[in-house]
């Protein structure tokens, strides 16, 4: 089955259950929102498929393979922060470049990709700008180019918009349903914001504040 594929999902912390026996099929290529209140768990599930946060049982496959054990570096996922967690010291070549020097590709090839995907999200005129010299709209896009440069099957995005005011939030939501459909990623969107779902999503699971799957449509 294509995808990702969270079974008997179980999470407990100090305060009580956070993620409640959570199954749940994302199929492949879909634009998937995750929507609920604050604090229902939704961030803990997405970190979960990061691998940012273990779990106390259950499963995560990708695809066929699962994944629930593996360190972060070992899963071809990655994830696009409220606060954007962008390096302030670098500039926005730097920045998208970093993934790409970690895994030691050659200066050319980095150069090509980098530039390739700069030049998509419109920040060509940007490159050897520091990030806190844009604007969030400029930020969020440095971003997320830096989460797909190097061709994630999935990609996860928590509450990326939340810093945004309304309308570069709209405008945002547009430019990201048109990349997900040229790209084709899986994206999973978390979000409290019914709007927002509702805008962006093929499909979207609903979660109570028990850490339950409430609804799939």
């Amino acid at each position: 089955m294509k995808g990702i594929r969270l079974k008997n999902l179980r999470k407990n912390i100090a305060e009580g259950t956070i993620l409640n026996d959570v199954s749940l099929h994302i199929p492949e290529g879909k634009f998937f929102a995750l929507l609920g209140p604050s604090g229902c768990g939704k961030t803990t599930l997405l970190r979960a498929i990061a691998g940012l946060e273990t779990v106390d049982s259950g499963s995560i496959f990708l695809d066929e393979q699962e994944i629930t054990h593996f360190p972060i570096h070992q899963r071809p996922i990655n994830i696009v922060f409220q606060n954007y967690a962008l390096f302030p010291h670098l500039n926005v070549f730097d920045n998208v470049a970093y993934s790409l020097k970690i895994k030691h590709l050659s200066k050319q090839e980095i150069e090509r990709r980098v530039i390739k995907i700069l030049e998509s999200f419109d920040l060509q005129a940007h490159i050897y700008k520091l990030t806190s010299q844009l604007s969030g709209g400029q930020q969020q896009r440095v971003a997320l180019a830096r989460a797909i440069v190097n061709e994630p099957k999935v990609l996860l995005l928590d509450e990326p918009l939340a810093a945004l005011d309304f309308k570069l939030r709209e405008k945002m939501l547009i430019e990201l349903i048109e990349l997900q459909d040229k790209l084709k990623t899986t994206f999973i969107y978390v979000t409290h914001d019914q709007f927002e779902a509702l805008t962006v999503a093929d499909q979207m699971a609903i979660m109570n504040n028990n850490g339950d799957i409430e609804q799939i449509g």
